[in-house]
């Protein structure tokens, strides 16, 4: 899966030039709490969340009245309070690989460009959404945790089980096992019985948890 699959496309965005008030209003507006910045030219040039707003805003404690502190929110502007080293990500990328960024770095988003034009946005959200949808939650079936030997045609055997069994494989996702001999394989079959999908898992290697969702 590539990012331009997951990613929201047509990102809101706001001027360099605009008030920290007008960047306000428009995250509000659209439920959102980051914003890519673009100059005239309409080139990234930076990125502004909810907390530079808030790190910016005038302390609680302010003796500001209410009309001096509107005037200073709406000279205050995006380009003196945004993030101006902003790490972005290609569309034709792997999701895998803007997820490791994201992790490496701790951001909650990426911006997506098509070389150099800004295309998307992905975000935590989009990722999460993208997990729930790898894994069909939605979908009832049966689901099954195989801890298994990382041979050459292991999968393939356990597959091949199921589908003489007239299983239907949903997801299937392997990740590491604690013996790097091992590959820990996660799978979601409709179609078949809970024992039946139990006695196939039990043949093909270590049940760690088999239920029905």
């Amino acid at each position: 899966m590539l990012v331009r699959d997951v990613m929201t496309k047509n990102p809101i965005t706001i001027d360099v030039k605009a008030s920290i008030r007008e960047a306000n209003d428009l995250m509000k507006k659209n439920n959102i709490n980051k914003l890519p910045v673009l100059d005239k030219s309409g080139s990234l040039v930076g990125i502004i969340t909810a907390n530079d707003l808030q790190r910016a805003a005038p302390s609680e404690a302010t003796t500001l009245d209410m009309y001096e502190l509107s005037y200073l929110l709406s000279k205050l502007t995006v380009e003196k309070t945004m993030v101006r080293k902003v790490f972005t990500v290609q569309e034709t990328e792997t999701v895998e690989a803007a997820a490791k960024i994201m992790s490496d770095g701790d951001f909650g988003c990426l911006p997506v460009m098509k070389d150099k034009l800004l295309v998307g946005i992905i975000t935590d959200s989009d990722l999460f959404k993208m997990f729930i949808n790898m894994f069909n939650y939605d979908l009832p079936s049966v689901r099954a945790v195989v801890t298994m030997q990382d041979t050459a045609g292991a999968l393939g055997k356990f597959t091949q089980k199921i589908a003489e069994a007239n299983g239907n494989i949903i997801t299937c996702i392997t990740t590491d096992a604690e013996n790097p001999k091992d590959r820990k394989v996660t799978i979601k079959v409709a179609g078949i019985k809970l024992d039946t999908f139990y006695t196939i898992c039990e043949t093909c290697g270590k049940v760690e948890d088999i239920r029905e969702v």
